[in-house]
């Protein structure tokens, strides 16, 4: 579906490189194959052993740099960062990467994910003197490696990650160094590769497609991970618990063509269609999937209940997202102009329309009935993901509780609100089969939106490992 309609975000996707005369360009690419993880904003730090320049700005990553002389961005290492915001208000001040300097050195951090603790971290750092120049959660991190005058290094930079409650995956750039740590519950996305000589490190692995790197490996849970002239080097910084992979990022949020934990994506949502159609097949004549992050599933809906799968509502790829704003007159007018009906294929017919979830329900409301005006005879909604009835804590810019249609009603209620005439959604062990195919591997996903059983929980000062 559409995450500027839905109401479903990433918070952000972070890229970094060491080692390679075009840190900068290369970084770019990179940025732009993530795009869909924010939009808000982007920003480049690059670091040519000397010092650290940066350039950042609202908007899409096209926009942000199109008078930027990234080629005068002279360096060997860059970090880079696409924001949606989930903790900070939509400033410039929030964009990253953040750039610190000081006697001692400069640092520059890009993060993906949201530290539960931040606001009492940072009341507690204020306390003691910090003066911070943002509202976002991630400035928390400069200044705990920081505090009391400390160098940046592993061990400043391992405890202060030690001290952080959440999910978060983060690229820190020195002017001699790259580091990249994972949270101990390995719930976001970030891996290294290679492109020659140089390493990278992203969100999603297909910023290394992008770029012509190789994939080498996942980075895991409580790992900080030191990239210098020298190599590699992996520490611990915190006691690993099993790994809980975001499940929204195999539902929805990340690109089909990325593999995340061992994982392709398109071919986990093609399973979840499947078994959505093992678990909820309808009496109908064709299976149609809602653009983009449905297809998947929806293709793979039609292949097991013997069905053909058509193209029965189109995108229109030039409405950009920036138009849409988050009022509801104009999220309206924003599904009209984003989505269209193919009429002579579905007139007349019996549609089943499968979509990977359902927030607010809005927008499914839009999409039946625009399926029916168009002739469909009946539109049996089928969804590709447990039903979201919890609010998310870890990056995912999910709605309260209030706002999210499955929290308040019950199944049959909700068919009747969208106006289908049937409903149904994916189990969650329906689900968990067809992400965790090997659990010597994967081990498993964080299902909280769905379950409401957070692996991490705030109110503890240490992480918390619930095997849910």
């Amino acid at each position: 579906m559409l995450a500027e309609i839905k109401g479903i975000n990433e918070e952000c996707g972070v890229f970094g490189i060491w080692g390679h005369d075009k840190a900068a360009e290369l970084t770019y690419y990179g940025l732009h194959s993530i795009q869909h993880r924010g939009q808000e904003g982007a920003g480049i730090v690059v670091s040519n052993g000397l010092e650290l320049k940066g350039y950042k700005g609202l908007g899409l990553v096209n926009d942000v740099f199109k008078n930027a002389r990234l080629d005068e961005m002279s360096g060997k290492a860059a970090v880079g960062h696409v924001r949606y915001s989930t903790q900070g208000s939509k400033v410039i001040e929030n964009v990253q990467p953040l750039l610190f300097s000081s006697q001692s050195g400069s640092i520059a951090l890009a993060h993906n994910g949201n530290i539960m603790n931040a606001y009492k971290l940072r009341g507690q750092l204020e306390a003691q003197g910090s003066i911070f120049q943002s509202s976002s959660d991630t400035e928390v991190l400069a200044h705990l490696m920081k505090r009391n005058g400390r160098i940046i290094n592993e061990e400043s930079i391992a405890d202060a990650l030690h001290q952080l409650v959440g999910a978060y995956a983060f690229i820190i750039l020195t002017e001699d160094k790259m580091y990249a740590a994972l949270d101990p519950a390995g719930i976001r996305p970030l891996s290294i590769g290679r492109v020659g000589d140089a390493y990278v490190v992203a969100s999603e692995t297909c910023a290394f497609d992008q770029i012509g790197a190789t994939f080498e490996r996942e980075i895991l849970p409580g790992e900080l991970m030191t990239i210098d002239d020298t190599g590699l080097k992996s520490r611990r910084f915190a006691i690993r618990g099993h790994r809980k992979m975001c499940a929204m990022e195999y539902v929805y949020l990340a690109r089909p063509d990325s593999e995340i934990n061992h994982v392709n994506v398109h071919a986990s949502r093609k399973r979840m269609g499947r078994e959505l159609a093992k678990e909820a097949p309808a009496d109908a004549d064709m299976v149609i999937g809602v653009p983009d992050s449905s297809f998947s599933a929806a293709n793979g809906y039609a292949e097991e209940i013997g069905l053909p799968y058509e193209i029965g509502i189109v995108k229109n790829r030039y409405v950009g997202r920036t138009f849409i704003q988050p009022s509801q007159d104009l999220r309206e007018l924003g599904v009209k102009m984003k989505l269209s009906p193919v009429r002579s294929m579905i007139e007349g017919k019996r549609v089943i329309m499968v979509d990977d979830s359902i927030v607010r329900g809005t927008t499914s409301i839009r999409i039946v009935k625009m399926l029916k005006d168009a002739g469909a005879k009946e539109v049996h909604v089928r969804i590709a993901s447990p039903a979201i009835k919890n609010p998310c804590y870890y990056g995912i810019d999910m709605s309260t509780t209030k706002e999210l249609i499955a929290a308040n009603y019950s199944e049959n209620e909700i068919c009747e609100i969208i106006g289908a005439d049937s409903i149904a959604y994916l189990s969650e062990e329906g689900m968990e089969k067809a992400i965790v195919k090997d659990k010597t591997i994967h081990q498993g996903i964080c299902t909280a939106c769905m379950t409401g059983k957070y692996p991490v929980k705030e109110e503890e000062k240490e992480f918390s490992f619930v095997n849910a």
